[in-house]
């Protein structure tokens, strides 16, 4: 940081001048100041480091420095002076002070610490930058729509990153959203600047989820050649988030229990608490309650992550949002792939406002994607999203309601039913065909208690 400014502040004007020359010498702009209302008022100028005697005419060193970090905690300030103790070192350095030196001092040496003093003011402005890079995608406002549903999930979410709420639940279908609404949470909280760490609790098989999550001591099982720090333990801090938390095992979701209680855990072959302080976002898919009453799911765990609890709109819950949510993708693939497609034609628009969008936000991303690589034109059209053709030539999404009206339970087993008898009992199969996937399909099969054979009668 060659053309970084440094201020220098002494009443002796020798000091002053042979600093002053020689950090001019290695090419930095440099201020200069003889008392501590100086110091103060040449600091405003804008100043990258200080040189600050501890002894000046009008005011105490410790008093500027506390000063100087008040009005900016990031200027890096180096004490001078001809005498100091251990205690009032110490004092320095608890009231922000980068390092001290000791008159008489090396010019050489005063040249060494202002360097490596510069390298760390550049390398807090680089961590803050790419903080700041990092959190803008997941500011509330990057939950795009403005359906009454949206808003109100957006209002809720930065609410809850104000808040001390230790424990959130996201519930919804795939596809809704859970991750982004988790690291809008995050980053829109104090924690910030420590870590969001995350995992998908049906990825791992229950041992090395375990160990992943909670960490392990060297020996604790087979191949564990070291100690491992876990999620927990690498997010103090922070944020962890649990997805698809409804597969976890009851023997970690008894240990997980205990860690949201007490604040500690221990490792995987350890007898030793370890307290952190982090925020646990847990996300499912599936109705918490219907797990408790399977006995799938602990009670007093679903109580306990129920605090603040989130549901996450399905797309179809908000068709209004849809051209606002195609414009975003288009503008965002327009970037990626240098392309310049202005919008989608109005048929192939009524189309998507009508389709039943069983992947929610995260179909429609891809089906946009998919259609900009394919096209070379300036307007999406029907043909260029497959998914709109898979309905069988007559079918509309307007469906007339009798006029004695319908029973929608009974309409959702029958084509459930429907489904499961056309694909031969193939739940991958019959999900395609109702535009779900295997897990919404599994869900309505216990819901309705199907069973090969079941009828639509």
């Amino acid at each position: 940081m060659r053309n970084a400014t440094i201020l220098v502040v002494d009443d002796e004007p020798l000091i002053r001048w042979s600093l002053v020359n020689r950090l001019k010498e290695e090419g930095y702009r440099t201020l200069e100041a003889a008392t501590a209302s100086e110091a103060v008022s040449q600091h405003r100028e804008g100043a990258d480091l200080v040189l600050l005697d501890f002894a000046l005419p009008d005011a105490d060193g410790l008093a500027v420095l506390k000063q100087i970090k008040e009005t900016d905690p990031d200027t890096l300030v180096i004490m001078l002076t001809a005498h100091i103790g251990v205690e009032t070192a110490v004092n320095a350095m608890k009231h922000g002070a980068y390092h001290y030196a000791n008159k008489p001092f090396d010019l050489d040496e005063i040249v060494l610490l202002v360097e490596k003093a510069l390298e760390t003011t550049q390398l807090r402005r680089e961590v803050r930058t790419l903080r700041a890079r990092q959190a803008q995608p997941y500011s509330p406002e990057s939950i795009v729509g403005e359906s009454a549903p949206i808003v109100a999930v957006r209002a809720m979410l930065q609410r809850i990153g104000g808040s001390p709420a230790s424990t959130v639940l996201l519930s919804g279908e795939s596809g809704s959203g859970k991750d982004l609404a988790a690291k809008v949470i995050h980053y829109s909280s104090s924690r910030a600047s420590r870590p969001f760490m995350n995992i998908t609790c049906s990825a791992l098989p229950e041992t090395l989820l375990e160990s992943e999550l909670f960490g392990h001591e060297r020996g604790a099982f087979t191949g564990a050649d070291r100690q491992k720090r876990g999620l927990l333990e690498s997010a103090d801090g922070g944020t962890v988030f649990l997805d698809e938390i409804s597969e976890m095992v009851p023997l970690l979701q008894a240990k997980l229990l205990r860690f949201l209680e007490e604040k500690s855990f221990k490792r995987v072959g350890g007898n030793v608490d370890v307290k952190v302080d982090v925020r646990v976002i847990a996300a499912t898919n599936r109705s918490l309650q219907e797990e408790v009453k399977k006995g799938r799911f602990r009670e007093d765990l679903y109580y306990r992550l129920n605090v603040m609890a989130v549901p996450l709109p399905p797309l179809r819950d908000r068709r209004e949002d849809v051209p606002l949510l195609l414009n975003h993708y288009i503008d965002s693939f327009n970037t990626e792939f240098r392309k310049k497609v202005r919008g989608v034609s109005p048929g192939a628009l009524t189309a998507l406002k009508n389709y039943g969008w069983p992947g929610n936000v995260r179909e429609l991303r891809n089906a946009v994607e998919r259609a900009m690589l394919l096209t070379d034109g300036t307007e999406l059209r029907e043909e260029h999203f497959p998914m709109l053709g898979t309905q069988e030539s007559g079918f509309s999404t307007e469906v007339g309601l009798p006029a004695a009206g319908i029973n929608l339970e009974e309409l959702e087993r029958s084509l459930v039913v429907q489904a499961l008898e056309r694909s031969g009992w193939n739940q991958t199969k019959a999900a395609t065909l109702l535009g779900l996937n295997r897990d919404q399909i599994r869900y309505r099969i216990e819901k309705f208690k199907l069973e090969r054979g079941t009828t639509t009668s």
